[in-house]
């Protein structure tokens, strides 16, 4: 009976790890990043969700950042209304295209780092940063500085903010 076992649990164990939904290449700061710009190419072209959406946001962002991004979500969704951001974090833009994409990081410290994503945006140089952390394991996206008028613009403290109604604020939101 145990020789019949083992090649069953193996069997069981190769169909459960394919279950696992693949991680984002998180061994470096520059992984998620890298690919969170793969999915807004794709994004731009008009195929799937953007990189702070499901299913990519647990995978490439610290869970505090994703809770953010999700809580902003349920807003819009309960409210009828545009959340806290107003453009896409990853092109500092409403629209934009990735011509030129180079990713530099700069260690900060034990477990934080800083990955700057610098591109062209319709002919004109954009930079973005983005505060990285290990968290379970691997690199996470913490936060997203984007510049508006030569001043740094966190998302994570936009999405910080207190909003209006929501089911989250314990006031319902009136549609």
């Amino acid at each position: 009976m145990r020789k019949a076992l083992a090649p069953a649990l193996g069997i069981i164990g190769l169909v459960a790890a394919s279950a696992i939904p693949a991680r984002a290449d998180d061994a470096t700061p520059r992984g998620p990043v890298a690919d969170a710009y793969a999915i807004t190419i794709k994004t731009l072209a008009g195929k799937g969700q953007p990189a702070w959406r499901p299913p990519h946001r647990d995978k490439l962002m610290s869970r505090e950042l994703a809770a953010l991004f999700a809580r902003d979500d349920l807003f819009q969704k309960e409210s009828g209304d545009m959340g806290q951001i107003g453009a896409d974090p990853f092109l500092n833009g409403q629209d934009g295209e990735i011509k030129k994409l180079s990713l530099d990081t700069i260690p900060v410290a034990a477990g934080k780092a800083t990955v700057v994503a610098s591109f062209r945006s319709f002919g004109k140089p954009v930079t973005v940063q983005f505060k990285m952390i290990r968290e379970n394991g691997g690199w996470r996206i913490d936060d997203i500085v984007d510049q508006f008028e030569g001043k740094d613009y966190s998302i994570r403290a936009a999405l910080s903010q207190p909003y209006d109604c929501g089911s989250f604020m314990g006031k319902p939101c009136k549609r």
